[in-house]
């Protein structure tokens, strides 16, 4: 049987990106289940603030979520009594999201189950494989956000052309 480290060489650098994060993501959602929310309601109650709250047109950008993704989170959030909306007192356009005490029990579970994630990696690989891990993302997110992978033409292909 050949090693799943030998596989993963073997694939595409984001294949292997993909499958470690869909494997985070099902074990954050089984988790979530576990007190009737998702990895999405998780993730939106650790980006608001708790004492403040956040400004809607804030947690899109924060969450890297679309409008209309972020819209239905918190359309279900608010129905589970999780959230909270009001006007924003600094900008009386915009509405603040905010947090009721069951939703800050849950951004306590969903913060526990990130800092144990997070533990668990941590301790399972040495510092030095963790930080040579930080220097690759770090070096990827730069490739990306510099646009320095994006080409100015497909090579191979010949879009223009039907058969």
């Amino acid at each position: 049987m050949i090693p799943f480290t030998q596989k993963m060489k073997d694939k595409t650098i984001d294949y292997a990106l993909r499958v470690a994060w869909q494997a985070i993501v099902k074990f954050y959602n089984e988790e979530a289940s576990k007190v009737d929310m998702t990895m999405a309601m998780g993730f939106a109650l650790l980006s608001i603030d708790p004492i403040k709250g956040t400004p809607s047109t804030a947690l899109g950008p924060k969450m890297g979520l679309e409008a209309t993704s972020l819209s239905r989170t918190l359309k279900i959030m608010e129905e589970k009594g999780l959230i909270v909306r009001s006007r924003n007192p600094d900008d009386g356009r915009s509405v603040l999201i905010g947090l009721t005490p069951l939703g800050v029990k849950k951004r306590e579970a969903s913060k526990e189950v990130v800092l144990h994630f997070n533990d668990v990696v941590k301790n399972t690989l040495t510092e030095r494989k963790l930080n040579h891990f930080y220097e690759v993302i770090e070096t990827i997110i730069q490739l990306v956000q510099n646009k320095k992978v994006y080409l100015t033409e497909l090579k191979s292909y010949d879009l223009e052309k039907t058969t």
